[in-house]
């Protein structure tokens, strides 16, 4: 039995659709992730997957995309 997880971070950097695609496609190439929104106007990103995600790795995929995590809403 699986257990999906969802979260929401808050993200600085993102201002425009392009942002929230880099973001989104960083995100969900990590392991596990089934599903990321993104919205720049509100600066959030909800991640859902498949169990747990370490935050660490999300701070990484949200860095190499060029924006940083500010933490989890």
């Amino acid at each position: 039995m699986s257990t999906t997880s969802t979260v929401t971070y808050r993200v600085s950097g993102m201002t425009c659709g392009h942002c929230e695609g880099s973001v989104k496609e960083e995100v969900s190439a990590l392991p596990g992730v089934t599903g990321v929104t993104a919205a720049a106007a509100t600066g959030l990103v909800t991640v859902t997957s498949e169990g747990p995600l370490d935050d660490e790795a999300v701070r990484g995929a949200v860095d190499e995309a060029g924006y940083e995590l500010v933490g989890r809403v």
